[in-house]
């Protein structure tokens, strides 16, 4: 005779561990992350793609050679200026909306710019393409992070956005100078146009995010000073890249700057529905988090410029050549993109940026006792992967960190911050590091071997300040992204 046992009254019923979050994306979301990824890296080619082009720009339009710097420059002002407050407005508005506004701007400013016939037209077409810029990233970012919890398949999507972002910048130095020798330049705007179009017809069908609340009333007060306040502190350091930090025109903006930023906070203490509410700004991982993302593109992207420097005043090589040494970081920093979500999955975001700071230091070192002699080529491109992979793999722990434990109602004001410290980083790390290396003495070896020598140590400090003072919620720390 058989006998069933009946489960104890007080003892609950087993019931099977809950499956660990994955990082696969469903078919849906393959889609969304394919329109948002070309987004994002047709917008990074932007910043780098008519660099080579601007000699030919100047001679074909009539541009003096000191107006040159305009193409580039009015384009980062609104790039960096507006990023803040398109932030937030995508969390008012529609990050949809936003995104897909963003996205008509970039392709009707880029078939200005392909069709200009003067001077004018041009830096206007560069104008709307950096006010896209400015409309877009933090759009496209907050779609992402919204899209996926927070958790693996979040930090992969934030990957493979930093991976292709920093392919873009590659990309858009090598692709500018192919259209510039074998069409036309003109050709680096009407490519935009193509890919503003595929977007405009795809992204209404796939992109999906939240249902909004109530709508908060935008901050137009503060929203005014923190962009002028922005302005004007790109424009100053733009400006000490050319004519020097003691040069008025430097010095002056970036005074005013700060003045501006008193402003704002001033007016955000006071007002009921602030544009940046200062709970948010206390969030070690907003503040620190940022910190280290604005530290991580001023650091790699001034290194690119001082190896640049060395690649061809002190080795000789022509410009093509040494971009195509370079390439080879572009290639790393695209490993370091798809590597990056793994080692945060094994760990969190705070140790995958420490880790990722520790070691660009330990690669860009060696790098400060270069000679002239040619032999120091291969250490450089070692040195140079090695740097550019664990720098993507920071870069995306501080985008994780960054966006980790905010409510899906500020994740656009909290990526326009994460987009905000990648613009001041790269405008503030090469005028920085370029007066550290021309400060140094008559001759340029010396300088940039101080210079890159420098660059190691802020790296390394900021793997010091992040270790120290970024805090993740406590189930990241204990358990990993």
């Amino acid at each position: 005779m058989t006998t069933t046992e009946n489960p104890s009254p007080s003892t609950p019923p087993s019931t099977p561990p809950a499956a660990p979050p994955s990082e696969r994306f469903t078919a849906a979301q393959r889609t969304a992350m394919a329109v948002l990824l070309t987004a994002n890296f047709t917008l990074a080619v932007d910043f780098s793609i008519l660099n080579v082009a601007l000699p030919h720009i100047g001679g074909e339009l009539g541009l003096a050679t000191s107006a040159l710097q305009w193409i580039v420059t009015s384009f980062a002002l609104c790039a960096a200026g507006f990023t803040l407050f398109f932030g937030r407005v995508a969390d008012l508005f529609g990050r949809k909306r936003l995104f897909l506004v963003g996205i008509a701007l970039l392709g009707a400013s880029s078939l200005a710019g392909g069709l200009a016939a003067g001077p004018a037209v041009l830096i206007a077409a560069r104008v709307g393409q950096g006010v896209a810029t400015a409309m877009v990233t933090p759009a496209a970012l907050s779609l992402m992070t919204t899209m996926f919890p927070e958790g693996p398949a979040r930090s992969r999507a934030l990957g493979l956005n930093g991976a292709l972002m920093a392919a873009g910048f590659t990309a858009g130095a090598v692709l500018g100078g192919v259209l510039t020798g074998a069409v036309s330049w003109r050709w680096a705007f009407f490519v935009n146009v193509a890919v503003a179009a595929a977007v405009i017809l795809v992204g209404p069908l796939v992109l999906r995010e939240p249902a909004r609340g109530r709508r908060p009333r935008l901050d137009v007060p503060g929203a005014v000073a923190i962009t002028l306040a922005l302005t004007a502190l790109v424009f100053g350091i733009d400006t000490a890249g050319h004519d020097g930090w003691t040069h008025p025109g430097a010095w002056g903006p970036i005074a005013g700057s700060l003045v501006l930023f008193a402003v704002f906070l001033a007016i955000e203490s006071r007002v009921a529905e602030p544009l940046v509410a200062t709970s948010l700004l206390r969030r070690r991982t907003i503040a620190w988090g940022n910190t280290a993302g604005l530290l991580a593109f001023a650091t790699e992207t001034s290194l690119v410029f001082l190896l640049t420097l060395y690649l061809q005043e002190v080795l000789g090589f022509t410009a093509l050549t040494a971009g195509l040494i370079l390439g080879v970081l572009g290639i790393g920093t695209v490993l370091g993109g798809l590597v990056a979500p793994k080692v945060i999955g094994r760990t969190n975001a705070r140790t995958t940026i420490v880790i990722g700071f520790a070691v660009q230091a330990a690669a860009t070192l060696p790098l400060a006792f270069v000679s002239d002699d040619r032999a120091w080529l291969v250490p450089l491109l070692i040195a140079a992967f090695i740097g550019g992979a664990a720098n993507l793999a920071a870069i995306v722990g501080y985008t994780v960190a960054s966006t980790t434990g905010v409510p899906a109602d500020r994740q656009g004001l909290a990526t326009g911050l994460v987009t905000l410290s990648q613009q001041v980083g790269i405008a503030l790390g090469t005028p920085v590091m370029s007066a550290i290396a021309t400060g140094a003495g008559a001759a340029l070896l010396p300088g940039l071997r101080f210079a890159i020598g420098t660059n190691a140590a802020v790296a390394l400090a900021a793997a010091a300040l992040v270790a120290a003072f970024l805090r993740l919620p406590r189930q990241e720390e204990a358990g990993g992204a």
